[in-house]
């Protein structure tokens, strides 16, 4: 039966793929051409007819060999794609969680300036700095910088001694809602609380006392960070998955490391491999 080995062997020859696999499948493919081989002897016919006549009902080498050849290929292409897909998601995220982190920061920045250009610093004077009242050209100079921003959605300015409290044993506290703002410009009619939301106080001398609503990019971090890197690691573990069946070393255990440990149970799976190879 030496031709048929050779069948198998040119078959299989140039495959890539693991050994273990390709061992296993050429030895399966070699009992069925046996057993075919066997039938038609049966039938009458001599060895070297019935191995001709097996070999080509099973389709001839070079028709096997492209089937056998595609197979391989087509295995490693969708593992590829796979890994592929889950690092095209960790990137995105990625990318999309710093965008927003520094968008959120930029916003940030933008709404303490706003505060400061109205209520001052050490450096500069603000627009409300040592006034006693907010006048007509105040409320147009401070309607401007806030419409400017589209991330400031409320805006209110109050005295600091109606908000200023302090105890008996001299902790100052401020108190908002018990006070009633000299000034506001909204964008948004409404006072219900919001996830997107963030309210900020700002203060420097001790005439005034600014607060805003503004929007908080970084809200949306955690949920795009959530969906995205779920979507990863549920395709990481797919591809280990698929990577440990083709090494014949797949079990319960390997599944729930990758779907647990991701890339760190993968780096284990590898060594634990490396160790049987060299034990």
């Amino acid at each position: 039966m030496k031709k048929i080995e050779a069948f198998v062997d040119d078959v299989y020859h140039s495959v890539g793929g693991n050994k273990e696999e390709i061992q296993e499948l050429k030895a399966e493919m070699k009992n069925h051409l046996l057993e075919a081989v066997h039938e038609l002897k049966l039938e009458g016919k001599s060895e070297e007819e019935a191995i001709e006549i097996a070999i080509e009902r099973f389709g001839g080498e070079k028709e096997i060999r492209a089937v056998v050849g595609q197979l391989f290929k087509a295995q490693k292409m969708f593992a590829k794609r796979v890994l592929y897909t889950a690092l095209s998601f960790f990137v995105f995220t990625s990318i999309v969680c710093g965008v927003l982190w520094a968008m959120d920061e930029a916003d940030m920045n933008e709404n303490l300036s706003i505060a400061e250009k109205i209520i001052g610093t050490e450096k500069t004077v603000g627009i409300l700095e040592g006034k006693e009242a907010v006048s007509k050209d105040a409320k147009e100079k401070i309607d401007a910088l806030v419409q400017s921003k589209n991330q400031i959605l409320n805006l209110k300015i109050y005295k600091m001694s109606d908000v200023e409290k302090v105890s008996e044993t001299g902790t100052v506290s401020y108190h908002l809602d018990e006070a009633t703002p000299v000034y506001r410009i909204g964008k948004s009619p409404s006072d219900e609380k919001n996830w997107m939301l963030i309210d900020l106080g700002y203060m420097y001398d001790t005439e005034w006392y600014v607060q805003m609503e503004s929007i908080k990019l970084f809200a949306f971090v955690p949920f795009v960070s959530l969906i995205g890197f779920a979507i990863y690691a549920a395709l990481f573990t797919i591809w280990a998955t698929i990577n440990a069946y083709h090494h014949k070393r797949l079990n319960v255990g390997w599944v729930i490391a990758f779907a647990l440990l991701n890339v760190v149970g993968y780096l284990l799976y590898v060594l634990v491999g490396k160790r049987k190879i060299t034990a």
